[in-house]
């Protein structure tokens, strides 16, 4: 079913508003740590694309043609690949850095996607993660058990209650405390397999 985030000009005002609510300082750090070869995994409509440094070599992925339209106009020299989270089109140990923002809450097998993220990355690579997450208040974290499926409904397949961090460790990631920040229930952080 498709939902508002994959219609690419709703995802971008809503984006919009949130990065002037603060989320777009996230979004700096999240691609102000990239390196090297730089998986942008999901990157939907391109926002992170301009962002990134000289001489980082961005891959940008996504699973929609219409957002990817999108994204060529915001990274116009960046290689843009169709595709999907679980089954990464790269071969293994591709990547020094792959960056995720606002993309696991979405990814059918959140497992599965961490799995290929380590497989892609290169021995001491970094995943750097911008998420919403299951909050930590149980009465918060009961209504969106309560209201995701109609918020799966509406956005097309994200989950607002995913536990995504524990998801990372459980992957076999180990979260660095360096960067890592919470703020209500919206988490940054890096994090290195093994």
């Amino acid at each position: 079913m498709r939902g508002i985030e994959q219609v690419p000009w709703i995802y971008d005002a809503l984006c919009a508003l949130y990065e002037r609510m603060g989320l777009l300082r996230w979004r700096h750090w999240l691609v102000e740590g990239a390196r090297g070869r730089t998986l942008d995994l999901g990157c939907g409509t391109g926002r992170n694309l301009p962002h990134y440094r000289p001489g980082v070599q961005v891959v940008g992925l996504d699973p929609a043609w219409p957002s990817l339209a999108r994204a060529r106009r915001r990274g116009p020299t960046v290689p843009l690949v169709i595709g999907s989270a679980e089954r990464l089109p790269f071969r293994d140990g591709s990547f020094d850095t792959v960056v995720s923002g606002l993309v696991f809450c979405s990814v059918p097998d959140a497992r599965r996607g961490l799995a290929e993220v380590a497989r892609v990355l290169r021995p001491g690579g970094a995943l750097r993660m911008l998420e919403h997450v299951r909050s930590t208040r149980p009465w918060k974290a009961r209504l969106q058990d309560l209201g995701e499926p109609f918020w799966i409904r509406l956005t097309g397949g994200c989950h607002p209650n995913r536990d995504t961090e524990r998801a990372v460790e459980e992957c076999g990631f180990r979260i660095e405390p360096e960067g890592r920040r919470a703020r209500g229930d919206m988490r940054r952080f890096s994090a290195r397999s093994g």
